[in-house]
């Protein structure tokens, strides 16, 4: 899978005034991986971004298609980095790649944790009532990985399948389990939150809206 170009963003404020780093760019050169992510990105809100199992971010370059044909015309989906993503990479999504599966890139190598919960900035940023409840439905949510070993990496590497995590917790699963609208099953719940290799964002999220499990 090749990564068509890796990206990073800076804090600024969208038209109504909410400041974000959701807008990012394509980095020129080898780029730097370490624990806190990809070097030059920043994250605004660091309650719920950039800690270290949620260090890189990748949205499937294929989604951008599909957004627009649920959305039409979306000045703001204009390129690599559109919706937050550090990585840019077509071929790849949520139904075949788990929780705890392992790639290289360049010469880091980085984890599958947790896929990414869509918030209401992804709306801001786009213009565009609704598209946080069609994430919700089709499970076309990204992915987050933990760096596991740091290096570098540039655009036109490939992501390189390593080691394969947990084989019947794909992160589409995952994502429809803990985040979607019907009511999960308390083992279920208990299967993914004792995963060896998932974010303890994640655990944390099952605990807080199912309390029971």
């Amino acid at each position: 899978m090749l990564v068509e170009a890796i990206c990073a963003g800076r804090a600024a404020s969208l038209s109504d005034g909410k400041r974000t780093a959701i807008v990012k760019s394509p980095l020129d050169g080898p780029v730097e991986f370490g624990p806190g992510g990809v070097a030059g990105d920043e994250q605004v809100d660091r309650r719920h971004h950039g800690f270290p199992a949620m260090a890189v971010h990748l949205y499937p370059a294929d989604h951008y298609a599909w957004l627009s044909e649920q959305f039409g015309d979306l000045p703001a989906l204009d390129g690599p980095g559109s919706m937050g993503e550090n990585l840019f990479v077509h071929g790849i999504d949520e139904t075949s790649v788990h929780i705890g599966d392992r790639f290289r890139l360049g010469t880091a190598v980085i984890e599958v944790s947790q896929p990414r919960q869509p918030c209401a900035t992804i709306e801001r940023h786009l213009g565009r009532k609704g598209v946080v409840k069609a994430i919700v439905a089709s499970g076309r949510c990204g992915m987050f990985f933990r760096v596991v070993e740091t290096g570098t990496a540039r655009a036109g590497d490939v992501l390189t399948p390593l080691e394969q995590g947990a084989t019947d917790w794909t992160v589409r699963r995952a994502f429809h389990l803990v985040y979607g609208a019907s009511k999960p099953e308390r083992d279920e719940l208990d299967e993914l939150a004792t995963l060896p290799r998932v974010s303890d964002r994640l655990v944390r999220d099952i605990r807080r809206k199912h309390p029971e499990a």
